[in-house]
C-alpha cells in the first residue's frame, strides 16, 4: 500500500497506520520481525528518519519492541484487565489460558512503616509479612509486586512456597479468609532502573504503578500491595455507571 504524498497527514503517521493495520490484521504475528528501517524506507520511498519516527511511536504505544542488534518485533497483544472483580494474578492468567508463575525476590518479616501501618490499620512497627515477587505469564515478566500482610493474622504463612502458590488461595484455604473488596489506585510513571532490569524493559518505558488494600468479609484489611505492571503489556478497563442523580442530558 503506497503512501499518499499529497495528503495533509505526515508520511510517518501514514506509515505508522499501515504497519498498525498489518499487525492488527495478522499479517505480522506476535514476535515476527518487521522489515528494517532501510527496507521500509526503500519499500515506501521515504527517508529512514521518517521510518524511525513511525517505529518510535509504535514502540511507545506498545505494538512493537526492539532487541538491540536483532531488530524490531511485534509485541504480544496487551492484556485487557477489567476492574470489575477481585481476582489474583494467578487466577486471571489461568482464565486467559496463560501459565502463571512467580520469582520470589524477598519473603521475610519486618516492622510496618507508617504508610503500610496506615493501610493495614495497625500500629507502626507491628510485624508484617513482606513478600516481593516478579509475576510471570508463560515465562514473561509482567509485574513486580510487593505485598504486606499483618503477621498476627496469618502466622507461619512464609512456610508456603509463593514461587508456585497463589497468595489469595493460601489466605482462603489455610486461614479461612474471604476476600470481598479492594481499594485500588493506578497511575502511569516511568520505570526506574530496578523495574527496567526486573521487567526486562527497554528505556524509556512507561509502567503502571498500582496500590491496593484488600479487605476480608470481617471488614479488616489483610493485604496492602504495591505493584508495577508493564505498560506495553497491560491496559485497564472499568465500567462506569451514572448515579441516580446524574443529569443524563449533559
Amino acid at each position: 500500500m503506497p503512501l499518499e504524498r499529497d495528503r495533509a497527514t505526515p508520511l510517518y503517521i501514514q506509515l505508522k497506520e499501515v504497519l498498525r493495520a498489518q499487525i492488527e490484521n495478522g499479517y505480522y504475528a506476535p514476535h515476527d520481525r518487521l522489515p528494517s528501517e532501510r527496507e521500509l524506507a526503500e519499500q515506501y520511498n521515504i527517508s529512514r528518519m521518517t521510518v524511525r519516527q513511525a517505529l518510535l511511536e509504535l514502540t511507545q504505544e506498545g505494538l512493537i519492541y526492539t532487541r538491540v542488534g536483532k531488530g524490531t518485533f511485534v509485541s504480544e497483544p496487551k492484556i485487557d484487565q477489567q476492574l470489575l472483580e477481585l481476582t489474583s494474578f494467578s487466577e486471571d492468567m489461568r482464565r486467559r489460558g496463560l501459565q502463571p508463575s512467580s520469582r520470589v525476590l524477598e519473603a521475610r518479616l519486618g516492622p510496618a512503616c507508617p504508610k503500610v501501618a496506615q493501610a493495614l490499620q495497625i500500629p507502626s512497627d507491628t510485624e508484617v509479612v513482606i513478600l516481593t515477587r516478579i509475576r510471570l505469564a508463560n515465562g514473561e515478566p509482567l509485574a513486580l509486586e510487593t505485598a504486606y500482610l499483618p503477621h498476627h493474622r496469618c502466622p507461619d504463612i512464609l512456610q508456603h512456597d509463593f514461587a508456585v502458590e497463589s497468595l489469595y488461595d493460601v489466605l482462603r484455604t489455610s486461614y479461612g479468609y474471604q476476600l470481598v473488596q479492594a481499594r485500588q489506585t493506578i497511575e502511569a510513571i516511568l520505570a526506574g532502573q530496578r523495574e527496567l532490569e526486573l521487567l526486562e524493559l527497554t528505556p524509556p518505558a512507561a509502567i503502571l504503578a498500582m496500590e491496593r488494600v484488600t479487605f476480608t468479609s470481617q471488614g479488616f484489611p489483610i493485604e496492602y500491595v504495591r505493584s508495577f505492571y508493564r505498560g506495553d503489556r497491560y491496559k485497564f478497563r472499568a465500567l462506569l455507571c451514572p448515579t441516580q442523580t446524574a443529569n443524563t442530558g449533559d
